[in-house]
């Protein structure tokens, strides 16, 4: 798929970090950009830069979404392109003792379900809408109708402590990627997957100095964190090839990430 103006695209978690990296080189070719995000200051602020329009929007509200889509297709037409960044994280051991006291806790299931809803069920839920949104398009030359581009995170096959909701929900991202691209291979849609390592995003940038520089030589090479725009250059891979499908990809420096 040749990206150019006459395409538009959606990028979910779009105002900042990997999204915010993709929306812009999205837009570097001519593409009409689509930001669905909670954050309003910096999703306006970036909407104006590129050029696109941004949509308040939380990927685990079935209304939200469908308002996100709404808007987003009334201004630029209906998205042959859609890059899901939006997701979170959180750290809580399956079980254990609280050092002060001896109190034996577990993970709060409330807290479980969150990350769960928030990463992999709202991943989905702009998967199935976007992607029927989709076939209502004439198909191009080479048959193709879209590409849809999935984050997931090297955590989904060696996650840390602390990290089973984290892990699980990107894992599950991973594992749901053949499957839909096999639902939607008779429609011209195709669906991959990047599982990025650590990156200089917003949630490390305001890491010490020192821990930011452990975490770049805990790296096997290059020995520093990756690029957003690295990112954004697999993910612009990944909709332009049209062999690509199905995949799944670490882009991680050869990281393997340690227990803790």
């Amino acid at each position: 798929m040749e990206l150019n103006a006459n395409m538009a695209a959606v990028v979910t978690g779009g105002a900042s970090g990997l999204g915010a990296a993709t929306a812009r080189r999205l837009a570097g070719h001519g593409v009409k950009v689509a930001l669905f995000d909670l954050n309003e200051t910096q999703g306006q602020a970036l909407a104006k830069e590129i050029g696109g329009i941004f949509c308040l929007v939380d990927v685990t509200s079935e209304e939200q979404v469908d308002a996100g889509f709404a808007k987003a297709r009334a201004a630029h037409g209906q998205e042959r392109i859609l890059v899901n960044c939006a997701g979170t994280g959180n750290a809580v051991k399956t079980a254990g003792r609280d050092k002060a006291t001896g109190e034996i806790r577990h993970f709060p299931l409330a807290n479980f379900d969150r990350i769960i809803q928030i990463n992999l069920v709202g991943s989905f839920r702009c998967i199935a809408k976007s992607a029927a949104g989709m076939l209502t398009l004439e198909p191009l030359l080479d048959g193709e109708r879209g590409a849809i581009v999935n984050t997931a995170s090297v955590a989904a096959e060696d996650g840390q402590m602390g990290q089973a909701a984290y892990t699980a929900s990107k894992a599950g991202i991973v594992g749901m990627t053949l499957p839909i691209a096999r639902d939607l291979m008779g429609e011209g849609i195709r669906v991959n997957t990047i599982l990025p390592g650590i990156f200089n995003t917003p949630l490390l940038q305001g890491a010490p100095e020192n821990v930011k520089a452990a975490l770049a030589a805990s790296v096997p090479f290059p020995k520093r964190l990756g690029d957003p725009a690295e990112f954004a250059q697999v993910a612009e891979l990944m909709i332009t090839n049209g062999y690509l499908n199905g995949e799944s990809v670490r882009l991680d420096g050869a990281i393997r990430m340690a227990p803790r």
